[in-house]
């Protein structure tokens, strides 16, 4: 008999934010599959759970997949976590849950925090329609392109910022979409947590390039 896999929602920032029934499960599990093993170990003691990790990242999602899938088909109990929030989310796993589903193993979400959602439900922009286009393209080439299909999406859309092309970023932006009203979400939940609400441009000039952010940008119609 085939074992299971658990998809587990883990806290954005606060180690508080996490549910009972993501303990329990983790606490459960033959193994834990996630992405930077010291992140997991320090949420795994913060609450006592001693579980082995393996490792499992973009980069060797190909190579770990036999061996879990082994694990799986032996009968073993695995739970996927990113390092914050909602697994698959921008991250790796996919794969792995198709693979799964292909094999007729199991797979069972475990809801809770995701990082996207949050910074969508105080934006204060429209929420009955909206687009998570996550991290943008490296190359300016492909990201020109990506911000223009953003900007043909009827609805709110919702991107993950690196700290380091904040500004470049917002930047162009500003230029694919026009001035929307936009909110910029650093480090939600933790100590130095911040919200900027406003026209990208008023944004632009109040940004501080450190931490985790999130940017929800509103339908070109907005007033």
């Amino acid at each position: 008999m085939s074992g299971r896999l658990y998809v587990v929602a883990t806290p954005i920032g606060n180690l508080e934010d996490i549910t009972l029934r993501a303990l329990e499960v983790l606490k459960d599990s033959d193994f834990v599959l996630c992405e930077d093993t010291r992140r997991t170990k320090a949420l795994l003691r913060r609450y006592g759970i001693d579980v082995p990790l393996i490792s499992f990242y973009e980069g060797n999602e190909n190579r770990r997949l036999h061996r879990i899938l082994n694990l799986l088909q032996e009968g073993k109990t695995l739970s996927l976590v990113s390092d914050a929030g909602t697994p698959l989310i921008s991250d790796p796993g996919y794969r792995l849950v198709r693979a799964c589903r292909e094999r007729g193993i199991p797979v069972l979400p475990v809801p809770g925090p995701s990082a996207a959602l949050a910074a969508l439900s105080v934006s204060g922009l429209p929420t009955d329609r909206f687009a998570f286009f996550g991290f943008p393209p490296k190359k300016a080439g492909r990201r020109r392109k990506w911000l223009e299909e953003a900007g043909r999406f009827n609805g709110t859309v919702i991107f993950y910022v690196s700290p380091h092309t904040v500004r470049r970023f917002l930047k162009e932006v500003l230029e694919v979409l026009g001035d929307r009203e936009a909110c910029l979400c650093r480090e939600m939940t933790k100590v130095h947590e911040e919200y900027i609400f406003g026209r990208l441009s008023e944004i632009a000039e109040k940004v501080k390039e450190r931490g985790e952010l999130v940017l929800v940008v509103g339908r070109g119609d907005l007033p």
